[in-house]
């Protein structure tokens, strides 16, 4: 697997973000929409893909699915999957990305407290890119296990919290 640095990379996905969240929010304006993932921290490396979460209320959750499938989106397989969290992929059409669609005040909101670490903490982004770099040359599943140890190790020396205030 190929991971590239931020410079080849977050340019180009954080224009793409801000054009995706404007879009999402003109569909969905009670959403909260948050760019998460490798593109949204400075000097991350990254297989150069762009992920976003679409933060709703868990009584809104279902509908925002089906209104996100209606558009070309398709529920990714393989992953785990709520009535908090569902993960959809880009249809076909649309530019390459991922929508992590998040009930709000749930655990899965842990994609925007990682991501708060990172910036935080710039010596953890050095780490997590010799994490992924380490396990670049595993197969899929070995490289996202690596990875999501090491995202389980810091989001367990953080306070909890309920309440995000950080929007990318």
């Amino acid at each position: 697997m190929q991971l590239f640095s931020a410079e080849q990379y977050q340019p180009d996905l954080q224009q793409r973000f801000t054009t995706l969240r404007d879009s999402l929010l003109h569909l969905l304006p009670y959403a909260r929409i948050e760019h998460v993932g490798s593109s949204a921290v400075p000097g991350a490396v990254s297989k150069g893909d762009l992920d976003v979460a679409v933060v709703v209320l868990l009584a809104q959750h279902a509908a925002t699915v089906q209104t996100l499938l209606a558009l070309g989106y398709t529920e990714q397989a393989d992953t785990l999957r709520t009535e908090a969290l569902c993960m959809l992929n880009a249809g076909a059409e649309m530019p390459e990305h991922a929508l992590q669609i998040v009930a709000a005040r749930s655990e899965f909101e842990d994609f925007m407290r990682f991501r708060d670490a990172l910036l935080a903490e710039p010596a953890l982004v050095q780490q997590y890119n010799a994490v992924k770099q380490a396990a670049s040359h595993l197969p899929a599943e070995a490289y996202r296990a690596a990875k999501s140890a090491f995202i389980e190790s810091v989001l367990q020396r953080l306070p909890a919290s309920t309440e995000q205030g950080h929007s990318a």
